[in-house]
């Protein structure tokens, strides 16, 4: 396991990437389940104010985020410098991820429907990490040959290339999908290939005049939604806690 390690992470220079990697997981979860217990008034934790104000964890956790990614970029790729300060950028990117829901909304959303934009930005952040740290890299630039990485036109074709491609399946309303074909373009080959969802970019400009298109689109979502919505809701809410009841559907309901 050592000498793995030593081969495949320390030479490479992949050590401050996988203890961010560690810091930023760690964090996260130790994150939840602190705020678990405040919010079932259990344990010694509590929320923090000052003034009457209440300061969320997002604040010490974009101080943490600067003063390690300045602090790694300063330091270089090896020695105990850079192995600190991937920790604190880790520690401070998972503090801010957390609360990812309130800076999309600028709003307390943190235990709302809206607040599960969080637990699936954290997911999305560490898979696509993981995935760098096992040898891939954006654009498909690690599938090229050293002569081709010395060829400037080979490498700016491949990188254009497979930008397209992210850049088509985002079109088509598949955002999860576009984002993993910047580090694995087969995803994004994939996600060409497949109908658009309705309402994308792409199937209200191609499918306008394609009633047969939309109507197998509209279909395919449906059927995927229904599939997957479930397991991705426990899930999320098995990883961060399930949100509180919208009040609005609780006075419907009575």
């Amino acid at each position: 396991m050592g000498h793995w390690l030593h081969r495949n992470i320390v030479e490479p220079g992949k050590l401050p990437l996988l203890l961010a990697l560690t810091a930023f997981v760690v964090t996260f979860l130790v994150t939840r389940v602190i705020t678990r217990l405040i919010r079932a008034g259990k344990g010694p934790f509590g929320n923090i104010s000052s003034g009457g104000v209440h300061i969320h964890h997002v604040v010490p956790g974009v101080i943490l985020t600067v003063l390690g990614g300045f602090g790694a970029v300063a330091s270089g790729r090896h020695g105990f410098g850079s192995a600190a300060f991937a920790v604190v950028f880790g520690v401070g990117a998972g503090l801010v991820l957390d609360e990812f829901a309130l800076i999309l909304h600028l709003d307390d959303v943190y235990w709302t429907e809206e607040g599960r934009k969080s637990v699936e930005v954290v997911v999305l952040t560490a898979a696509l990490v993981g995935l760098m740290l096992s040898g891939f890299s954006p654009f498909g630039v690690n599938d090229m040959t050293q002569e081709e990485l010395k060829d400037r036109g080979s490498v700016i074709t491949t990188v254009l290339v497979n930008f397209l491609f992210a850049l088509g399946v985002l079109l088509k309303g598949k955002t999860r999908m576009a984002i993993f074909s910047v580090v694995v373009p087969f995803v994004g080959i994939i996600g060409l290939v497949r109908l658009a969802r309705p309402g994308s970019p792409w199937a209200r400009r191609l499918y306008r005049r394609r009633p047969r298109a939309r109507a197998r689109a509209t279909l395919r979502a449906y059927r995927h939604d229904r599939r997957w919505a479930g397991p991705r809701r426990r899930l999320q809410d098995l990883i961060g806690g399930k949100p509180d009841p919208d009040p609005a559907l609780e006075a419907g309901r009575r």
